[in-house]
């Protein structure tokens, strides 16, 4: 199973465990989700957090 997979399916476990119902339950599933999906993609190599801090080759 890919990392990115195991990731998503991490943050949104996570939020079952965090709460039980409502809309403030419904954005926390996203927000972890995608923050679970991130670091997933991250460690597999997906996502190159360089380029975001600005870190990328310079003359």
């Amino acid at each position: 199973m890919p990392r990115s997979l195991v990731g998503l399916l991490v943050g949104l476990l996570l939020t079952l465990a965090i709460t039980t119902e409502g809309f403030l339950g419904l954005l926390l599933a996203i927000v972890l989700g995608g923050g679970g999906l991130v670091v997933g993609r991250y460690l597999e190599g997906d996502v190159d957090l360089d380029a975001l801090r600005g870190g990328g080759r310079r003359d």
